[in-house]
């Protein structure tokens, strides 16, 4: 329904249409304007010459260029223009001299001699790149498939089907599917009862993701019944951790005063918050995503450990340090924005008041001679609008300074928690078994010696640091970047002092899932022995994860079961 004041945005949406692959011939953009008022006159005027443009050239090459056009030109500039006919005719005028036939082709010849053959050859091994990383960003399938695994049985429901292809919701209890009828009822009857969470099976399923109704109704329907639950705690174990912690997740707003006549505040921002305590009481931002990085701690004792005892004294710290810290700060950064943006909105207030100003004007100088001749219409409307322009510079300066005020009326907000999270580090055996950073750093040099092997040109990604230096999100859920010849392998690395059942984070899990057979996990057994052996299985999610118990736990039998060794012999040294 909206049309985008800027050109270079309509360019885009019928750009999105109008693409190469298109199937469908011909395509057929519809812009509905008003175009009897003045701002329809130039909204109208820019997609005729559009039109005319594309049968001059024969090509649609028009949609690709018109952003280039306008370059540094302000739509809206044209339509507040568009409040005097005098304006509106202008503006037509510059729309025309600038939008020509003749323009689209000396950018096009000019793109050609910069990028050469083809619109994007010079670009191609920049945009191969972005391509090849872009897997790597994409993270709903494989975490909408975990929410609704773990979701499903919480709600009394039963996956049906292929959890990674279409499958079912089913109750296993009377009513258990009430929550989400009203959801599933938006859609004709053959897709009700198909599901998928990937958009490729979504033409003749349901695609479940944020935003999408039966998702949301899924999602409605578990905060109803246990949101209450990660407010009161939940208990995680860090591997990596020395001591324990604690994890909060908030909601911290910004928000705009309420005026002195009355009213409400207004909410201006409102942004998920993830805070780190230690037992000293030291505070510390904590990006959400690191709860992906934790497991669920089994059969844990929250009150042996003294941090919990003082959970309640912590909690308000936390509280106090959003509110004098976190909050002031966003706000600040919010009036900043504003003060920015402020010369450029008075300079367009200022210049619709001129409009308005040399509107009324013009309208006055019409009906004066009919008022002098004894038109009482004419000299009723003319007094009105005397008096409309007595009150217009009145008018202006109060809207001025209201604009001048707008920053200061930005404060904090409040400040809700949704999650308290008690850390624990994973007890002594554990450690030796999981997560042993010198058994780690082994496995991690036997899966390099094996790729080094192959011949693959190998990166380390296990570290943030790491992983965006090769272009990858901060976790992107496996530990080795490997291209052999023909082939790029997503490694996960995990490693054992003898034996013993692998762990997948919610992370790797989601990864594993999205990646599919470009994953691979190699598990690396005695450690601690004179010859380690690497266990090399692709796409363990299908072949492992996905029957696993639990979602993310893998035992030793099942992985041996899987692969055969496929460690080089190690040297004596290793």
């Amino acid at each position: 329904y909206d049309l985008p004041w800027n050109p270079a945005r309509l360019e885009q949406r019928m750009g999105r249409i109008h693409r190469y692959g298109q199937k469908r011939d011909p395509v057929i953009v519809v812009n509905l304007v008003a175009g009897e008022t003045r701002e329809g006159r130039v909204l109208k005027t820019v997609l005729e010459k559009l039109e005319a443009i594309r049968e001059q050239l024969g090509s649609e090459k028009v949609f690709d260029a018109v952003g280039r056009l306008y370059e540094n030109v302000s739509m809206a500039e044209w339509l507040e223009m568009a409040a005097t006919d005098a304006g509106a005719r202008e503006a037509e005028r510059q729309i025309a001299e600038r939008l020509t036939a003749e323009r689209a082709r000396e950018l096009e010849a000019g793109e050609r001699e910069r990028y050469g053959r083809g619109d994007v050859a010079g670009r191609l091994a920049e945009l191969n790149a972005e391509r090849e990383r872009e897997p790597y960003c994409r993270l709903l399938p494989g975490y909408v498939r975990r929410f609704v695994e773990t979701a499903a049985p919480l709600l009394d429901l039963r996956l049906a089907g292929d959890a990674g292809r279409v499958f079912d919701l089913e109750p296993f209890r009377p009513g258990a599917a009430d929550a989400l009828r009203a959801a599933m009822e938006t859609y004709p009857p053959p897709l009700r009862r198909r599901l998928a969470v990937s958009r490729g099976e979504a033409p003749g399923a349901i695609w479940l993701h944020p935003g999408e109704p039966v998702f949301e109704a899924l999602r409605g329907a578990l905060l109803e019944r246990w949101g209450g639950e990660a407010g009161r705690g939940a208990v995680f174990v860090d591997p990596d951790a020395a001591e324990p912690w604690l994890f909060h997740l908030a909601a911290a707003t910004v928000v705009r005063r309420a005026p002195a006549n009355g009213g409400d505040r207004r909410l201006v921002e409102r942004r998920l918050v993830g805070l780190r305590q230690d037992s000293g009481g030291t505070i510390a931002p904590c990006p959400v995503e690191r709860l992906l990085l934790l497991r669920g701690a089994e059969n844990a004792k929250p009150g042996a450990a003294p941090l919990a005892r003082r959970a309640r004294g912590l909690v308000a710290a936390a509280r106090a340090w959003l509110e004098t810290d976190m909050l002031v700060r966003m706000a600040g950064e919010r009036r900043a924005a504003i003060l920015r943006e402020l010369p450029d909105r008075l300079r367009r207030e200022a210049r619709g008041f001129d409009f308005r100003e040399a509107d009324l004007a013009g309208q006055r100088r019409a009906l004066s001679g009919r008022a002098a001749a004894g038109d009482d219409e004419a000299a009723e409307a003319l007094a009105k609008i005397r008096a409309e322009q007595r009150a217009l510079p009145a008018e202006r300066e109060r809207r001025a300074a209201a604009l001048r005020a707008e920053a200061d009326s930005i404060v904090p907000g409040a400040v809700d928690f949704i999650v308290h999270a008690l850390v624990l580090p994973a007890p002594r055996e554990e450690e030796r078994r999981r997560r042993d950073a010198e058994i780690e750093a082994i496995a991690m040099r036997v899966a390099l010696a094996y790729e080094e092997a192959a011949g693959a040109e190998t990166r380390d990604v296990s570290r943030p640091e790491r992983a965006r230096r090769a272009g990858l999100t901060d976790w992107p859920g496996f530990d080795l970047l490997s291209r052999r010849p023909g082939e790029t392998r997503n490694i996960e690395v995990k490693g054992r002092a003898a034996g013993g059942e692998v762990w997948l984070s919610t992370n790797e899990y989601a990864k594993a899932a999205i990646l599919g057979d470009t994953y691979w996990l190699y598990v690396v057994f005695d450690c601690a022995g004179p010859r380690p052996r690497l266990f090399a299985i692709q796409d363990p999610f299908e072949r492992l994860v996905a029957n696993a118990r639990g979602g993310v736990a893998i035992s030793e039998a099942a992985i041996r079961a899987a692969g055969a060794p496929a460690a080089p012999e190690p040297r004596g040294d290793s």
